[in-house]
């Protein structure tokens, strides 16, 4: 494994990442197939790639992959034979702590014989790097790949809970049945019964395993954020003041993993907005201090950002900090309130759900030529650039851009190009 891999490895699509790690580690490693079992992805922590080792048709399941972790320390490796999809076979299973859930991968194995330490080292540094890269991408809440998130979170959500509904109902039905004393044959009841108990449990267990990844307690992202925002402004000497959420504030409450990922990166970059103003501004003690708290209501999370500097942060400096890009998806909003002298108030609202009826696609309002100057203003070009490219002049682009910002109803080029990365082309 060479550094060259790890950078193609990095540049592939998320998509194709476990089929790129597969063939990877294969050099040094041979094995028959790959899963992964990982916390920093709401929408498929469960992913496998590669043959199956029996005759079920899949590689194993998230329970086998769970099975393994009291095995496991917090980073590391283990060597032996596991259960996968109801075969007996050698393994290597490696754990990365990057994230706060230790994410797992699975290498089902074509020989028992040990792996080297030589190939050990470089396959748990390579799946650190992968378990890394992740995390940055979710960190960053990136409007495409969020939109197709919560998509799939959606859709799998409403897979399992009709899963739990029909499993469930129907092996409570079916202990009642066998639990009836006027049944004869008790040790055919008592090995329903048993089967029964156990298929319940794993359906439960599995419920609570996907709960647990797709949907965070907000008192403990709100923890996430006051670690990383202390480790901000600790170099650059400004007092951060926290409004945890309590009780009241909705501490308790499970929000959905998209939710809680993008409010801690739109706080962030928020916050190194107010940096970038807060360079002359003070109080009158001199000292410059920062106050973020967040409140959980009953349909959406209200974030605040607040600073003492010289109130003159504006909209287009949290553009450039894509803030207004990263909440488009999830039908965010941003306020901004900001006083010469007295400092800066952000207010940053995001809805718990979807929209319970489809919104109607916005970019229908606009003309072909409209359509063509937003595609180019979407990619980040500049309008001198854009009159080049499609052969206008650069004061026909500022009308067009004009006329395209007042249709989507939008007042800056970066809402305009959030919408074309939400919606794509009309």
């Amino acid at each position: 494994m060479n550094l060259m891999a790890a950078v193609e490895l990095i540049q592939a699509p998320l998509s194709d990442t476990l089929s790129r790690l597969s063939a990877v580690l294969a050099k040094t490693i041979p094995h028959r197939a790959i899963a992964q079992l990982t916390g920093n992805c709401a929408y498929s922590p469960f992913l496998t790639h590669g043959e199956a080792p029996g005759r079920a048709g899949s590689v194993a399941t998230a329970a086998d992959l769970v099975a393994l972790r009291p095995l496991l320390p917090a980073r590391g490796n283990w060597q032996g034979r596991a259960t996968m999809a109801g075969v007996d076979v050698p393994v290597l299973a490696l754990t990365s702590d990057i994230t706060g859930q230790s994410a797992l991968l699975v290498v089902i194995r074509t020989e028992d014989t040990a792996v080297p330490e030589e190939h050990l080292t470089p396959a748990q540094l390579l799946w650190d790097l992968v378990t890394a890269h992740r995390d940055g991408v979710r960190t960053e809440t990136l409007p495409g790949s969020l939109a197709a998130s919560r998509a799939a979170a959606a859709a799998r959500a409403a897979a399992i809970a009709e899963l739990r509904d029909t499993h469930g109902g129907a092996l409570t039905a079916l202990l009642g049945v066998l639990r009836d004393r006027a049944l004869d044959d008790t040790n055919a009841r008592t090995r329903a019964v048993d089967l029964a108990v156990s298929a319940l449990d794993e359906l439960r267990s599995r419920a609570e395993l996907d709960q647990s990844l797709a949907e965070e307690r907000a008192g403990d992202a709100f923890e996430r954020l006051a670690v990383s925002l202390r480790r901000i402004l600790r170099a650059r000497g400004l007092q951060l003041e926290l409004g945890p959420p309590g009780a009241e504030e909705g501490a308790d409450r499970l929000l959905p993993a998209d939710v809680t990922d993008t409010a801690l990166a739109v706080v962030r970059a928020t916050v190194h907005a107010s940096l970038d103003d807060q360079g002359h501004g003070s109080d009158g003690d001199g000292e410059h201090r920062v106050h973020v708290g967040w409140k959980v209501g009953t349909d959406e999370l209200r974030v605040t950002v607040r600073d003492n500097g010289p109130g003159t942060l504006s909209r287009s400096a949290l553009d450039a900090r894509r803030v207004t890009e990263r909440l488009a998806p999830l039908g965010g909003r941003v306020e901004l309130d900001a006083v010469p002298g007295w400092g800066t108030a952000v207010t940053l609202e995001i809805p718990l759900a979807s929209p319970n009826t489809p919104r109607q696609h916005p970019l229908t309002a606009l003309g072909e030529r409209e359509l063509a100057v937003l595609g180019q203003l979407a990619r980040g070009r500049r309008n001198r650039d854009i009159a080049q490219d499609l052969h206008i002049s650069e004061s026909t682009v500022k009308f067009h851009v004009a006329k395209i910002l007042g249709k989507l109803g939008v007042s800056s080029r970066g809402e305009a190009a959030a919408l074309v990365h939400e919606w794509g082309t009309a």
